[in-house]
């Protein structure tokens, strides 16, 4: 694949990353964000954060079992963009639901579950949007990195539990996203497995002969 063709479709990326705000500023705009605008921006940046989790994660076993190397150029972006909406989301919670109350946030995260984990999964990516850079995964090493990197496994799932607990009546949409993040650690699994099966097994010493 050319240099041009990567620009372009990271210029897709970008575009299709940013809809969402897009979205919000046309409702803005035309005066049509709902009879609750904090609602509709609250669940708009919270549904495209778990939605670009699950696509970033999607990615490697996508490429390994396509092929599809060129995939791992747009990893590290899509992830970025998702730590973008969640700083949306979590912004919206202080600054526009309880306008900075800051004794109702200790409120909420001590008695609202769904708001404990949606704070906990927020505080796991800050240092992994700190070191998406080259410069950190050479400063740290790749083992260290890629193992800090494997907690947006945890995070997604927190997002899926915290999305669960946030809806009061209809669960099918969590339960879709946790059903792709189930498939995911299922393609991990079988990732795992072919590369062992692939690895030739390691020869053992054939004993020494008496005299040798």
């Amino acid at each position: 694949m050319t240099q041009r063709t990567i620009v372009a479709l990271k210029v897709i990326v970008w575009f299709a990353c940013l809809g969402p705000v897009f979205y919000l500023v046309f409702k803005f705009l035309t005066h049509d964000l709902s009879a609750n605008p904090i609602e509709l921006i609250t669940d708009t940046t919270g549904t495209t954060t778990l939605i670009l989790l699950l696509v970033t994660l999607a990615i490697t076993p996508v490429r390994k079992f396509t092929g599809l190397n060129w995939l791992i150029r747009f990893r590290r972006l899509i992830g970025l963009f998702a730590f973008f909406y969640i700083v949306l989301h979590f912004s919206t919670y202080l600054g526009l639901d309880i306008q900075f109350d800051w004794h109702q946030v200790s409120i909420d995260l001590t008695k609202r579950p769904f708001i404990i984990v949606g704070f906990v999964a927020f505080l796991m990516m800050i240092p992994l949007a700190a070191t998406s850079t080259a410069w950190a995964i050479r400063k740290m090493g790749g083992k260290k990195w890629n193992l800090l990197h494997k907690l947006i496994y945890v995070i997604a799932a927190l997002g899926v539990i915290h999305f669960w607990w946030k809806v009061k009546a209809d669960h099918s949409q969590p339960a879709m996203y946790g059903s792709i993040l189930a498939l995911l650690l299922l393609a991990r699994v079988g990732l795992w497995v072919r590369s062992k099966m692939k690895r030739p097994p390691s020869r053992k010493p054939e004993p020494a002969l008496v005299g040798d």
